[in-house]
C-alpha cells in the first residue's frame, strides 16, 4: 500500500488527507494538538476555525462564492460539511464552527486509509511525499526545519502587506504613468496631490481608528521599512511626503508642476490587472482603509481586492519556491498549502489542501498533476502564488482581479463577474464530462 504523510490538521490539511486517502493512499495525518496548542487555538478539533466563522458569499458572481463551486466539484470535506454545519448569515455561508469542526473530525476519524498521529512534528519527513500544512503560526523547531529546506531568506514571519486595487478602477484622468527622472518605462502609476488635499487626507490618516492586535500577534518585530503608513505620518505632517509620498522627479500633467505629494502604485501580476499602494503597510481598520484611501487623488472609486495588513503570519516565499503543482522546486516530494503557501483566507487555504493533496496522489502513482487553468479562481489563486514576476510577494485571496480579463469588456461589474464565473465552471462542466 502506497503511504502520504499530511503535516498539520487545519482545513488544508484535511483536504489533503481525504484526497490522498479516496485515491486509495494510506495516510498519516500528523496534528500537534491536543499534546500542544498555538495561542490562536482552543478546541482539540481538526479544522477548527479560529476567526470568524463566515466562509464569505456564496453566489457564484462572487469570487468567495465562485472559489467554493469549484471545491465542491473537486470533492471539497469542508465545503459538504459546512453545507451540513450552515446557520443564517444571509447571502454568505456561515456555520456552526463546532459543528463545522466535528463533522470533518468525524470524517478524518473514520476513513479507513487515514490515521490521524498527536504529535508535535520538529521536521519535515524526505524520504516520503508529503503536504505541509502546519499554518500560518508555524514556529519552533519545524519553523527552522522550513528555513533550512527554503533557505532562510524564503520564509517571514508576519504580514506587512500594502492594499491591492484593479488596474481598471483607478481614475486615470488624474493618476499618470511616469518612473522618477524619466527612469524606466513608466512602470508606477501616480496618484498626485496638491497641498490641500495631502493635509486633509494626512488629518484623515493619522486620525483613523486601527485594527486591534490579538494576542498570537504580539509582539512582532517591524522594520522601519514596513512601518505602517499610519505610525510614520504621525511623525509630522511632512513626515510621509519625505518618505512614500515623496513628489521629487515626477511631473504632473495636468499642471506641468511638480505635484505636493505622490502616491506610486506598482504592477501587482504580470498582466497589470492589480497594482499595490507602494509603502502603504498599515494595521487600520478595512473601512477605515476604503475611506481613507480612496481620498487619494486617482483611488476614488477604487476597487480594493485585498486590504492591507500587518499580524503575525508564517509563510514561504512561493513564486520561488512552489512549482504550480504546489510541490517545492528543490523536492518534488513535498508540497505546501494553507496560508503556510501564501494563500489567504479560510477556504483559499482548504482550496490549496485540495490541489496540493490531488497533485501528491498524481506523483505518488505515477499520474500527470492537475493544473487547473487560470481562468478558475484556484487555478488563477495558484497562479498568482506561483508567478516568479510578483516582487515582493505577499499573500493573497480569492478575487475577480487576478483572472485573465474576458476576451469581451462588460462595463456593469455583476455582469462581469457573472461572465467570468460562467467562463470557470463551463470547464470544469466540460472536463467532467470528458
Amino acid at each position: 500500500m502506497k503511504k502520504a504523510v499530511v503535516l498539520g490538521g487545519g482545513l488544508a490539511g484535511c483536504e489533503a488527507a481525504m484526497q490522498l486517502a479516496n485515491r486509495g493512499i494510506k495516510v498519516d495525518l500528523y496534528e500537534m494538538k491536543p499534546i500542544k496548542k498555538s495561542p490562536a487555538h482552543k478546541s482539540n478539533l481538526l479544522a477548527e476555525l479560529v476567526c470568524s466563522n463566515s466562509l464569505k458569499a456564496n453566489r457564484t458572481d462572487s469570487a468567495a462564492g465562485l472559489l467554493k463551486e469549484e471545491m465542491r466539484i473537486l470533492g471539497s470535506v469542508c465545503l459538504k460539511s459546512s453545507d451540513l454545519s450552515a446557520v443564517p448569515a444571509g447571502g454568505a455561508l456561515a456555520v456552526d464552527r463546532d459543528i463545522f469542526s466535528k463533522l470533518i473530525t468525524e470524517e478524518i476519524n473514520n476513513h479507513p486509509n487515514i490515521t490521524v498521529v498527536s504529535e508535535v512534528v520538529e521536521k519535515i519527513p524526505t524520504d516520503a511525499v508529503c503536504v505541509v500544512a502546519t499554518g500560518p503560526l508555524t514556529d519552533g523547531k519545524l519553523a527552522e526545519d522550513i528555513e533550512n529546506l527554503c533557505d532562510s531568506s524564503s520564509l517571514s514571519f508576519f504580514d506587512a502587506a500594502a492594499p491591492i486595487v484593479t488596474a481598471e478602477s483607478i481614475d486615470m484622468d488624474i493618476a499618470f504613468t511616469a518612473s522618477r527622472y524619466g527612469k524606466g518605462t513608466d512602470d508606477y502609476i501616480n496618484c498626485p496631490f496638491n497641498r490641500e488635499e495631502y493635509e486633509a487626507f494626512h488629518n484623515e490618516l493619522i486620525n483613523a481608528e486601527s485594527a486591534p492586535l490579538k494576542d498570537f500577534d504580539r509582539p512582532f518585530k517591524v522594520y522601519e521599512g514596513c512601518m505602517p503608513i499610519e505610525v510614520l505620518a504621525k511623525r509630522g505632517v511632512d513626515s510621509i511626503r519625505f518618505g512614500p509620498l515623496k513628489p521629487v522627479g515626477l511631473t504632473d500633467p495636468r499642471t506641468g508642476h511638480r505635484p505636493w505629494a505622490v502616491v506610486q502604485l506598482r504592477k501587482e501580476n504580470k498582466d497589470g490587472t492589480l497594482y499595490n499602494i507602494v509603502g502603504f503597510q498599515t494595521n487600520l481598520k478595512f473601512p477605515e482603509q476604503k475611506r481613507v484611501f480612496s481620498m487619494i487623488p486617482g483611488l476614488k472609486n477604487a476597487e480594493f481586492v485585498r486590504y492591507g495588513v500587518m499580524h503575525r503570519n508564517s509563510f514561504i516565499n512561493s513564486p520561488k519556491l512552489l512549482n504550480r503543482n504546489l510541490s517545492l522546486k528543490t523536492n518534488k516530494n513535498i508540497f505546501f498549502a494553507g496560508q503556510l503557501s501564501g494563500v489567504e483566507g479560510y477556504m483559499e487555504s482548504a482550496a490549496s489542501g485540495i490541489v496540493a493533496g490531488i497533485n501528491a496522489a498524481a506523483e505518488i502513482l505515477g499520474e500527470k498533476p492537475l493544473v487547473l487553468p487560470e481562468f478558475s479562481m484556484i487555478g488563477a489563486l495558484l497562479n498568482y502564488i506561483c508567478d516568479d514576476s510578483v516582487a515582493d510577494f505577499q499573500p493573497m485571496g480569492a478575487n475577480f482581479g487576478i483572472l485573465p480579463p474576458l476576451e469581451q469588456k462588460i462595463r456593469d461589474k455583476r455582469e462581469r463577474y457573472a461572465a467570468l464565473a460562467e467562463r470557470s465552471l463551463n470547464w470544469f462542466k466540460n472536463e467532467k464530462e470528458s
